[in-house]
């Protein structure tokens, strides 16, 4: 028998009362929004400013409807385009799980493009600030995944393996922690050491890309440790989905990077 570690029995349930229930889930994204717009608050206020707290206040609004709707469509379109043609409906049931990364970010794309556009607000300059607080809610989710004991990683014989409820008697990574650790903690770190620095934070884009490359990156290494959707299996080259979505997100951020250098200073 090889050493593993217990996985620790925690109930996805945070609070039932009666028909009440609340999961760890749903607060990992209460808790992502909520802190990351507190954190927010202290960001846009460095200067140059790039927007007022009422404004703000409005752009979360957007940015949590870009999140539930983008990341609902871009898991039924996907990861599970075949299942939904045949339930269509069940599109809707998000209750039932199944949220992408990916499609949330779009929705967040587009929700601010729409929101920067309507106040006349600096896109990529309020774009910098709203990165530099993401990695708090992928950090949250990722907690989340692992209590749910979901989106486990691939059989191991490491020392700190765990058997999963719902993955067999195998060992196995446990990469909802690694991912926790590189999208969450890593990114933050880099992103908000980066923006306290007036050079840095004042090249309009810089940021936004660091934070598209840097979490394209550490989800494609955090893909080698995870055990892919057992009915994507493996894709393209061996790669998963979740490698694939990334790479552009990685293109996308270096480009930004490349541009951000080559502009002048806004004032």
């Amino acid at each position: 028998m090889l050493p593993v570690i217990a996985f620790p029995a925690i109930d996805p349930v945070a609070v039932e009362l009666g028909p009440f229930v609340v999961r760890w889930y749903a607060l990992a994204y209460i808790g992502g929004i909520l802190l990351g717009w507190l954190w927010a608050k202290r960001l846009i206020a460095l200067p140059p400013r790039v927007a007022t707290n009422e404004q703000l206040a409005d752009a979360v609004t957007w940015v949590t409807l870009g999140v539930i709707l983008g990341g609902r469509l871009g898991y039924v379109l996907a990861y599970r385009p075949g299942y939904y043609v045949t339930a269509p409906w069940e599109a809707l049931y998000v209750w039932q799980g199944g949220m992408s990364f990916h499609g949330g970010m779009i929705g967040v794309i587009v929700a601010l493009w729409w929101f920067c556009t309507r106040e006349r607000l600096d896109k990529l300059a309020f774009g910098d600030r709203v990165a530099c607080v993401v990695p708090i809610g992928l950090f949250l989710g990722r907690i989340a995944n692992f209590i749910n004991g979901e989106l486990w990683g691939r059989v191991t014989d490491v020392e700190w393996a765990m058997v999963f409820p719902t993955g067999g008697p195998e060992p196995r990574h446990p990469s909802q922690l690694y991912q926790a650790f590189l999208e969450g903690i890593c990114l933050l770190v880099v992103l908000n050491v980066m923006v306290r620095r007036p050079d840095l934070r004042e090249r309009r884009g810089l940021l936004t890309g660091v934070f598209l490359a840097g979490y394209g990156a550490a989800r494609i290494v955090g893909e080698f440790f995870r055990q892919p959707d057992a009915h994507l299996g493996f894709l393209f080259a061996g790669a998963t989905m979740g490698q694939l979505l990334s790479l552009p997100m990685v293109i996308v951020g270096v480009v930004l990077i490349a541009r951000a250098k080559r502009e002048p200073v806004a004032v």
